[in-house]
């Protein structure tokens, strides 16, 4: 979507967006335009302008001007901040296919109970090893990226994510470190508008408590809320996300993951224009008013890491 918003939500969505999360039709386009102006007059961020991309900021904020504001700060200031996740993003560039072709970050066709989108994240598949968990979350974000940037009902209805551990190894495992994670969880909780409904972890090992034991540090109160332990219990899972949402790995109905990974590259490959474009949005730290952001400011971690508790 590109220039003027052009509505293609359903009818139920909104409804659903009027009482959820404050969307009044009538002011959406002063509101728009609001933050637009507000953007221009920031010389330190470059921010795509388009109404699409303010209007998903307005919706994660419940329409807050102030706050849709500070998201955007930070989403941006973020994205510069890790270029090791948001540059080089081509997706014809040979590594970046490499794990593309993994399938390890699929977004899945239907909704959970709760109406959110759902994706799923295979974090232990075999090859991964040959990567670094910074060369995977960099696919992992791309691909949140497209998916809310190509289905406007995400916007409305969030996302909810199946995080599949079976296979991950220690390698990985320990460069999930607290900056590691503290950086995850800054973007996905304080810099991107998305709306998360749900965590579900399946094919959990012992080792993984000590692991989620730092992501918990680092959680909002209701995210915690929001979270579910599966085991290997597909049953389980199944009350959360319908089968007929999972694929037939997941003991599912809705194809299988190589037919969802070979769409999702089409995706990638239909927008890959779009992708490396992308990466000249961000901040100048040189031009902020007040005092320049570094990385320690975002993504420090002292004083929350005295608290952690890695039994």
């Amino acid at each position: 979507m590109v220039g003027e918003y052009v509505c293609t939500l359903s009818e139920e969505l909104q409804k659903r967006a009027k009482e959820e999360i404050n969307e009044d039709p009538e002011r959406r386009a002063e509101d728009i335009q609001h933050i637009r102006d507000w953007l221009k007059h920031q010389p330190h961020i470059k921010a795509r302008t388009d109404d699409w991309t303010i209007l998903r900021f307005l919706r994660g904020c419940k329409f807050s001007l102030q706050r849709t504001k500070e998201k955007l700060d930070m989403f941006y200031t973020c994205k510069s901040l890790c270029p090791e996740w948001y540059k080089n993003r081509d997706p014809q560039d040979k590594k970046m296919r490499a794990i593309l072709e993994l399938g390890g970050m699929l977004p899945l066709k239907g909704r959970s109970v709760r109406g959110a989108r759902v994706v799923v994240a295979r974090l232990g598949l075999p090859a991964a090893v040959n990567f670094t968990m910074d060369e995977l979350t960099k696919v992992n974000q791309l691909m949140i990226d497209l998916l809310m940037e190509e289905d406007e009902a995400v916007s409305v209805t969030g996302l909810e994510i199946i995080i599949d551990i079976e296979g991950m190894t220690l390698t990985h495992v320990a460069q999930m470190t607290p900056v590691f994670v503290k950086k995850a969880m800054t973007m996905m909780q304080e810099g991107y508008p998305m709306r998360p409904k749900g965590l579900n972890y399946i094919n959990t090992p012992a080792a993984f408590d000590t692991v989620f034991n730092i992501f918990k540090t680092f959680m909002k109160e209701k995210m915690k809320r929001r979270t579910h332990f599966h085991g290997s219990d597909l049953d389980s899972l199944h009350k959360e996300v319908p089968k007929e949402v999972l694929p037939v790995e997941y003991g599912g109905t809705n194809g299988t993951i190589e037919d969802i990974k070979k769409y999702w590259l089409q995706r990638v490959d239909a927008r890959r224009d779009w992708l490396i474009e992308d990466e000249q949005y961000g901040v100048d730290e040189s031009k902020r008013p007040g005092k320049a952001k570094t990385s320690a400011d975002l993504f420090g971690i002292e004083g929350s890491f005295r608290k952690l508790n890695v039994d």
